[in-house]
């Protein structure tokens, strides 16, 4: 009752505190973020310090290396995560935006203006540097936010929303701005999915089993995505170095987060002269491959030493690691039906150098974002020039792709009368 009753206090100081960002001026907002990435890195001690905590806690619960990296902050990832916070304070502000504008019969003029979407409740797992963008991109966007990270990340969140929230009080904003559920009771985490006389979206970012629980549990409108099984197909027509080159660069150069590459699909021309190459690619890393029954011969004759039989589990799933599933497919249709069957919605693309079947590609698969010859590993706000991002939304409705300050507005109708009544 106790801890029900505190979530209930902490709804409404972040409603209140969202009314006090309604008001806010985009230049005090922004002096507010450039104030956090100063205070990133005049605390780093501290934080690395509590993150190495949480990172022993971690590995005596027998965390994945998977997770372990995700929750791994080191002198790098600290600065990076302060340079995306200046980031966010140079982007244009969209709260207050005019969408667009007409003017109706009698001289009535309408319009629609963006809003803040007012408070925002942030579910997620092992990723300390959420807490920070999740918290820039609230601000910007004039939202209120109450976070919940897992377990695994309590010293490091801790020490994180200090910081966040001294920047709030240096600057005469309620520190309720950003909040943070201490508690690891998982309790908790239902209690916030039915606060909706305070939060007005949950945002969950972990693995497929949060979202299913948010999705059955919430009584706020939930936005679902984060769960990448991503795929690339090798058309009969491409650049085959160039090829190799994106799928490497796909699976490995970061294989534990949402947009790495899952499934690669080889056209069966090109796979007696792709895959040798691809298997001499992979082989360093290491990429344990798990080839369907026609591609496991091009890599079992290069010798390539990670290798097996790939299960019908194996495609669908989001490895999260050095681990990529290939199949060889008779055609483009194929692919595109086995990416309709598999994917995620997230992130798929094709590697080709024929128009029309590029054009097909990226018309019929349905995914949030669809690449034409480049790694899905741009599914990122930074990389598409939004700044940090709150989630990859994969859903359909509100927002798509990666999620950042519009993503966090909703509008409202303005309408200008001259003392007009309907007739």
């Amino acid at each position: 009752m106790t801890q029900a009753l505190d979530l209930q206090v902490m709804g409404k100081l972040a409603k209140d505190s969202a009314r006090e960002l309604l008001k806010t001026s985009t230049e005090h907002k922004n002096a507010v973020i450039q104030t956090i990435a100063s205070l990133l890195r005049r605390h780093e001690t501290d934080i690395l310090l509590a993150n190495q905590a949480d990172l022993v806690a971690a590995q005596a619960a027998g965390l994945s290396e998977a997770m372990l990296d995700r929750l791994r902050l080191d002198s790098g990832r600290l600065e990076a995560i302060a340079r995306e916070a200046e980031n966010v304070a140079r982007l244009a502000d969209p709260v207050g935006q005019e969408i667009d504008e007409r003017m109706l019969p009698g001289g009535l003029r309408l319009r629609r203006r963006r809003v803040p979407i007012g408070v925002l409740g942030v579910i997620y797992e092992a990723r300390p540097n959420v807490t920070v963008d999740v918290a820039c991109l609230a601000l910007k966007s004039g939202n209120a936010v109450i976070l919940r990270g897992g377990k695994e990340t309590l010293q490091s969140n801790r020490v994180l929303v200090q910081v966040l929230q001294e920047a709030l009080l240096a600057h005469q904003l309620p520190e309720a701005c950003i909040q943070l559920i201490e508690s690891p009771d998982r309790a908790l985490v239902g209690e916030l999915l039915r606060l909706d006389q305070y939060v007005d979206m949950i945002i969950p970012r972990g693995g497929a089993g949060l979202h299913q629980f948010c999705r059955e549990n919430a009584t706020i409108p939930v936005i679902t995505g984060g769960i990448g099984v991503c795929h690339l197909y090798a058309d009969a027509f491409l650049d085959l170095d160039g090829a190799v080159d994106v799928i490497h660069n796909a699976k490995v150069q970061r294989p534990t987060v949402c947009n790495a590459l899952d499934t690669l699909l080889v056209h069966h021309s090109v796979a007696p002269d792709l895959l040798p190459m691809l298997a001499e690619s992979l082989a360093p890393v290491p990429v344990e491959i798990r080839a369907d029954v026609q591609a496991y011969p091009y890599f079992e004759q290069a010798g390539y030493p990670r290798l097996n039989k790939a299960t019908h589990e194996d495609f669908g799933t989001e490895f999260l690691d050095l681990i990529l599933s290939v199949r060889i497919v008779e055609d483009l249709d194929e692919a595109l039906d086995h990416i309709a069957s598999h994917s995620s919605g997230h992130s798929d693309g094709i590697l080709t150098l024929k128009g029309d079947h590029a054009e097909r590609f990226l018309n019929e698969v349905d995914s949030a974002v669809v690449y034409l010859n480049a790694s899905t590993r741009f599914t990122d706000g930074a990389q598409f020039g939004l700044g940090a991002e709150v989630a990859v939304s994969t859903q359909k409705l509100h927002a798509r792709g990666p999620m950042a300050l519009e993503g966090l507005t909703t509008y409202k109708w303005l309408f200008e009368g001259k003392w007009s009544v309907r007739p």
